[in-house]
C-alpha cells in the first residue's frame, strides 16, 4: 500500500477491487461540493502527498479570493487570513452537510470591514443581507452568499428624503435610531434658530406630506425670506409686512417697535411731541393680534379732538391747527388773541413766548427791523462764520424754535472739512465743538482723529503702520471695534483659522498692554499655542515647526504623511484608529500622545 499510494492514485485504482474505491473517500461531499464527487476529482481540492490548500479552494471561490487580494471583507481581515479554508469549512460529512455555518450571536461583524453600531447590533443577519438589499446581480440570487451589500444606507434603507438632502445620512442621523442626532446643528444652516424657533417641533416648519405615493416630510427648500413665509399676518397687511419692525425672535408679545416701526408708512406720520409719545398712550394694549394698533384706523393728522380733549369748548372751532401744532399746545398768537401771521413778521417758535414788551419797545405800531436775526440777537459765535466781511444769518443753522440746537445737518457738514461718518454721525454737536472753558469753536478745528481722541498706541505700534497718528489706517468711523488693518504688511500672514479669531486672540491685554500688545510678538507657532505633543518634534535648537503636519484651517494633521515615518501603514494597519497605537503617557506631570516609537517589531504592539 505505502508503494501504491507514492506511485498515484491511478495505480492504486488498478490494483483495488472495485467495491474498495468508496474507502479511499474520508465519506461524501457536501451538496455544493456534489459534482466533484469521485476519485478521479481529488486533485481538484487535494495535492497528492499534502493536505488540502488554499490555493486549490480559491482557484474555485473566485469572488473570495478577489476580495482578499483587494484587502476586503471578512476573509481578508488578519484573524482570518491566516487560517487554513478547512478550519472552518471541512468536507466528507455528507450531503446534508453546511459548510457554510457560523454562530451569529458570537460572529464579529467589525471583521467584515463594516462594524455594527447602534440599533445594527441588535438587527437579525437577513435583515440587511436579503436578496432586495443586494447590488451585485450575480450574488442576488444566492440564497447561501452574504457579499453584494453595499455600505451606503441607502442599501438597505429606504430615503425618504427622496433625493431632496445628500445621501449622506450620517450628518443628520446615527445608528441608534432614524430620529434626527442631537449633533445636529441647525445653525450651519441658512435658517439658524434663535429665541422662541429654538423651542418649536420640527414639523411645525418642517410639513409632513405624500409625495410620490410615499410620506415625506420637506427639509430643504423651506421658505423663510419672510416671517409670513410661515406665520398668517394677524394684522391683515395694515401694517406692512416688515414683523421684524416690531418683532423679534423672543416672541410675539415682546415688542420692540417704539424706535424702530416706521409710522410715516401709515396714513398718520408722526411730527413734532407725537414722536416722543409712548405707542400705547394712543393705542389700546389690550386688544388682540387681529386689531391691535388698528384702533386707530381712518383718524387724520388734522382730527385733534379724536383724542385730544377741546379746552376751549368749541369756542375757537375743531381746527386746532389754526392755533396749535404738533410742538406743543402754546399759542402761537399774541397779546389780546392778536393775529400776528397778518403782519409781515408771523410769530413762530420761541418768539410765541415772548411778551409783546420785549420787542416793541417804544409804540407797539412804530416799525421794527427784522431783516435779520442779528438785528435783535447778538452774534453769539463772535464772528467765527464771517467771511468777505460777512457773516451769514443765524437762521442758517437755528430755527425760531431756540437757539439750543441746531439744524445744521448731514448733508451740510458734508460740504465741510469734515463729513461726518459711522459713528460721528451719532455723536453730539457738543463733543466735538464744545471747549472746556464752555467756548463753542466751530473754525479752524483740527480734524485728526488724534484732536478728540487719545492714541492709545502710541510707542506699541510702529509709526510705518499709521503715518502721522492716522487712526483710520486701521480703524472705522463707524465703530473702534471694526478693523481694517491689512495685516499682509507684516511679516506674520493670515491665513485660514487665524482669519476668524480677533485682533485680541493674539494681541492680548493685561495691565501693562491695556489696549494689546503689537510690538516684538513671535510668529512661532508655540508663541499662542501650547506644544501638547511635550517636545516630541523639537529640532535640535528646541524649535518646534507645527506646519509640518498642521495647515490653518484647523489643528487636523492633514499634512502628515504617515509613510514618510519608519513605518509605513498596510493591510490592517491602515484601517485602525491612530489612537490603536499612539496611546497616551504622563512625562513630567502632563499627559501627552506619545508619536515617536522606537519599536516596530509585531509583539511590541500585538
Amino acid at each position: 500500500m505505502r508503494y501504491l499510494f507514492s506511485t498515484g492514485v491511478s495505480v492504486l485504482l488498478l490494483l483495488l477491487p472495485l467495491g474498495s474505491f468508496a474507502q479511499i473517500s474520508p465519506g461524501p461531499l457536501a451538496a455544493a461540493h456534489a459534482e466533484l464527487e469521485g476519485v478521479f476529482n481529488c486533485t481538484k481540492c487535494h495535492e497528492l502527498g499534502n493536505k488540502v490548500t488554499n490555493a486549490k479552494c480559491l482557484e474555485c471561490h473566485k469572488e473570495i479570493n478577489t476580495r482578499i487580494r483587494q484587502n476586503k471583507g471578512y476573509h481578508a481581515a488578519p484573524q482570518v487570513r491566516k487560517k487554513d479554508c478547512f478550519e472552518c469549512h471541512s468536507e466528507h460529512h455528507g450531503r446534508n452537510f453546511k459548510m457554510v455555518r457560523f454562530d451569529e450571536s458570537s460572529f464579529n461583524h467589525d471583521w467584515t470591514g463594516y462594524k455594527l453600531t447602534g440599533a445594527h447590533r441588535t438587527t437579525d443577519c437577513r435583515e440587511c443581507h436579503k436578496p432586495d438589499n443586494i447590488q451585485d446581480p450575480k450574488y442576488k440570487t444566492d440564497k447561501e452568499t452574504y457579499l453584494g451589500l453595499g455600505q451606503e444606507c441607502v442599501s438597505c434603507h429606504t430615503d425618504v428624503h427622496q433625493n431632496t438632502l445628500s445621501q449622506n445620512c450620517a450628518d443628520c442621523h446615527n445608528t441608534r435610531s432614524f430620529a434626527i442626532s442631537a449633533s445636529f446643528d441647525h445653525s450651519k444652516t441658512d435658517f439658524a434658530l434663535f429665541g422662541k424657533h429654538r423651542q418649536v417641533e420640527c414639523a411645525d416648519c418642517h410639513r409632513k406630506e405624500t409625495r410620490n405615493g410615499r410620506p415625506f416630510q420637506q427639509f430643504a427648500d423651506v421658505p423663510f425670506a419672510n416671517c409670513t413665509s410661515c406665520h398668517t399676518d394677524p394684522h391683515h397687511d395694515n401694517l406692512g409686512t416688515d414683523c421684524k419692525a416690531c418683532h423679534s425672535e423672543l416672541g410675539w408679545q415682546a415688542f420692540a417697535g417704539q424706535d424702530r416701526f416706521d409710522h410715516t408708512s401709515t396714513h398718520f406720520p408722526l411730527k413734532g411731541r407725537h414722536q416722543n409719545l409712548d405707542c400705547w398712550v394712543c393705542h389700546d394694549r389690550d386688544r388682540n393680534a387681529g386689531t391691535v394698533f388698528q384702533d386707530r384706523l381712518g383718524i387724520r393728522t388734522t382730527d385733534c379732538a379724536t383724542c385730544h380733549k377741546d379746552i376751549h369748548d368749541g369756542r375757537f372751532g375743531v381746527n386746532c391747527a389754526e392755533c396749535h401744532t404738533e410742538q406743543g399746545f402754546r399759542g402761537r398768537n399774541a397779546w389780546d388773541n392778536f393775529n400776528h401771521n397778518r403782519t409781515d413778521f408771523p410769530l413762530a417758535g420761541k418768539h410765541q413766548e415772548v411778551d409783546c414788551r420785549k420787542c416793541h419797545t417804544g409804540s407797539m405800531v412804530d416799525p421794527l427791523d427784522h431783516h435779520a436775526c442779528t438785528s435783535c440777537h447778538a452774534d453769539f459765535h463772535d464772528g467765527q462764520f464771517v467771511k468777505n466781511g460777512a457773516a451769514p444769518d443765524c437762521d442758517a443753522c437755528h430755527t425760531v424754535e431756540g437757539f439750543a440746537g441746531s439744524t445744521f445737518g448731514f448733508d451740510q457738514h458734508e460740504k465741510t472739512a469734515f463729513p461726518l461718518q459711522g459713528a460721528h454721525m451719532a455723536t453730539p454737536c457738543f463733543e466735538c465743538h464744545l471747549s472746556d472753558a464752555g467756548k463753542w469753536e466751530f473754525a479752524s478745528l483740527d480734524t485728526r482723529c488724534v484732536a478728540c481722541h487719545a492714541d492709545v498706541h502710541q510707542g506699541e505700534i510702529g509709526a510705518q503702520y499709521y503715518p502721522e497718528q492716522d487712526c483710520a489706517q486701521c480703524h472705522s468711523p463707524e465703530s473702534w471695534f471694526q478693523h481694517a488693518f491689512d495685516h499682509s504688511q507684516t511679516n506674520f500672514l493670515l491665513e485660514g483659522a487665524h482669519l476668524q479669531q480677533k485682533c485680541s486672540g493674539c494681541h492680548l491685554r493685561n495691565e501693562e498692554y491695556q489696549y494689546g500688545k503689537f510690538k516684538n510678538l513671535g510668529t512661532e507657532c508655540l508663541t499662542c499655542h501650547a506644544d501638547v505633543h511635550g517636545a516630541q518634534f523639537s529640532d535640535e535648537n528646541n524649535k518646534t515647526d507645527c506646519s509640518r503636519c498642521h495647515g490653518f484651517e484647523d489643528w487636523s494633521a492633514e499634512k502628515f504623511d504617515h509613510s514618510q515615518t519608519n513605518f509605513q501603514l498596510e493591510g490592517r494597519h491602515a484601517e485602525i484608529a491612530c489612537s490603536a497605537c499612539h496611546k497616551p503617557s504622563v512625562s513630567n506631570g502632563e499627559t501627552i500622545i506619545v508619536y515617536k516609537i522606537e519599536k516596530y517589531a509585531c509583539t511590541d504592539c500585538h
